[in-house]
């Protein structure tokens, strides 16, 4: 029988908005061919779990500290990911970098969300608040998000979708960090996931 969604797993650290951009996506039908079958966090205290499970989806915590390294949570991760059957991983503000070991086992399988116009503002050390800082230190007009797949380079894989946004003169960075979320990476995020997610259907045809 031909399948017709794509279990899909969402990596986070946070407050998980990003998250609940997908959640909402895929009940209003945005997302069609992928479904949100596990949410995994490396924060415990991530308020992106509560979201989880008022939406009913199962959750795990798997953190360095428990596992001792990144190697072997994120070994503990691929474990976890294989026995719910997921094919598809969302970085929804995931706040570690993922090994080359991890990304090789999920390549173009793993979408990532950057909020700036990749190549801007972009790479290691460049995620949060400190993306908007830099871009309007440097007096940028437009600003924006980028979907792309994850390699093992930060930010480095090639880009799904784009979005831009304008910068006002009186932003600060909380500002347009707000406004980027609103305007693009709520938008691009759902649909990059129902295009990655019906490419891979598609070529099961």
């Amino acid at each position: 029988m031909k399948r017709s969604k794509i279990k899909t797993a969402i990596l986070v650290s946070g407050g998980g908005t990003n998250l609940q951009a997908l959640i909402d996506a895929e009940k209003s039908g945005i997302i069609k061919s992928a479904k949100i079958a596990l949410v995994i966090s490396n924060n415990p205290e991530a308020y992106a779990l509560t979201r989880a499970k008022k939406a009913r989806i199962k959750t795990a915590v798997i953190t360095k500290t428990e596992f001792g390294s990144r190697e072997n949570a994120e070994k503990e991760m691929i474990k976890v990911l294989k026995e719910n059957g997921i094919e598809l991983i969302v970085l929804a503000g995931f706040m570690s970098i993922l090994g080359e070991n991890f990304t090789k086992k999920f390549e173009r399988r793993i979408i990532n969300v950057h909020p700036a116009l990749i190549p801007s503002f972009c790479g290691k050390g460049y995620y949060g608040l400190k993306v908007h800082e830099e871009a309007l230190k440097k007096g940028v007009k437009v600003t924006g998000a980028t979907t792309h797949f994850v390699n093992e380079i930060p930010d480095g894989g090639e880009i799904i979708m784009q979005k831009a946004v304008n910068v006002r003169e009186n932003d600060t960075p909380e500002k347009l960090q707000k406004r980027v979320m609103k305007q693009a990476e709520w938008k691009i995020l759902p649909l990059s996931v129902e295009k990655v997610a019906k490419e891979i259907l598609e070529t099961e045809k």
